[in-house]
């Protein structure tokens, strides 16, 4: 009988493994619309599907190419300081990114080879962004990881 206990709560824990979706985005997009849509919203509503069907999505995305300047705290100690379009959306791209770093637990990813090309400080990001050497290593690492690629650019 404990054989039996034993191997049910063995296969429960497999199926419970099973029920774990990830997904690494690759976003290299510095379209707003394009980034809002995919981004904000779309994560979102994956993450609230696969709740729905009582599965886990895991969420990571690997920013680089013109998506740095979605990340920034102070866009008037970047190199974005002139992007006048993007400062009217800020606050309300700020609250929502911080929504989905910590409600959501979706991690953010930045490439330090482009940051460092593109004289962006890591003083001046949001704090639950973290750093990896280039983009091309953060997917490779997550790829390895079992997350599904999906790009998001213009």
């Amino acid at each position: 009988m404990k054989k039996i206990l034993l191997l049910l709560a063995m296969l429960g824990f497999l199926y419970a493994e099973d029920g774990v979706k990830k997904v690494v985005f690759d976003l290299t997009t510095g379209d707003t619309k394009v980034f809002k849509q995919k981004v904000l919203s779309g994560i979102s509503n994956q993450k609230s599907y696969y709740e729905g069907k009582l599965e886990e999505l895991k969420v990571a995305v690997v920013i680089h190419g013109d998506a740095y300047k979605f990340f920034i705290k102070d866009l008037a100690a970047s190199p974005y300081k002139k992007d006048t379009a993007l400062a009217k959306e800020s606050q309300e791209i700020s609250q929502r990114l911080a929504t989905l770093a910590k409600n959501n637990n979706v991690e953010f990813l930045m490439c330090e080879s482009g940051m460092k090309h593109n004289n962006i400080d890591k003083t001046t990001l949001y704090n639950y962004v973290k750093i990896t050497p280039n983009a091309t290593i953060g997917l490779i690492d997550k790829q390895s990881e079992g997350y599904v690629y999906i790009p998001i650019k213009d």
